[in-house]
């Protein structure tokens, strides 16, 4: 090889290893940025959720009754709520009745069917 084409590939070569440089530097910079700004929305969404439970409080609407409405939805309310205390009460007797009961017998293992299974 002749040394004018040595020189002049040599040339090339770091020629593209200054722009591979060039360009290594530049996405590492992009790659910072991006993370940065990552950071940066992860932090303000935190703040925006720490916040939240404070100003969360919304003023209910009121609802535009009449006494005899309203004091059926009373009745209503309340009778929902003493089943729903009945319901609560059976089941924690029900569940304290099963602790104290006496064991039976204890279970016989199936016995074996005829077709093998």
């Amino acid at each position: 090889m002749k040394l004018k084409k040595l020189k002049k590939k040599i040339q090339q070569l770091e020629k593209r290893l200054r722009e591979g440089a060039q360009k290594l530097a530049k996405l590492k910079q992009k790659l910072q940025a991006a993370e940065a700004t990552k950071a940066m929305k992860a932090a303000r969404k935190s703040a925006a959720r720490a916040k939240k439970p404070s100003s969360a409080k919304k003023a209910r609407k009121k609802l535009n009754l009449s006494p005899e409405r309203r004091a059926q939805l009373a009745a209503a309310m309340k009778a929902r709520w003493a089943a729903k205390r009945a319901a609560e009460a059976s089941a924690k007797s029900t569940s304290s009745d099963d602790q104290h009961a006496a064991p039976g017998p204890t279970p016989q293992p199936p016995e074996s069917r005829p077709d093998g299974v």
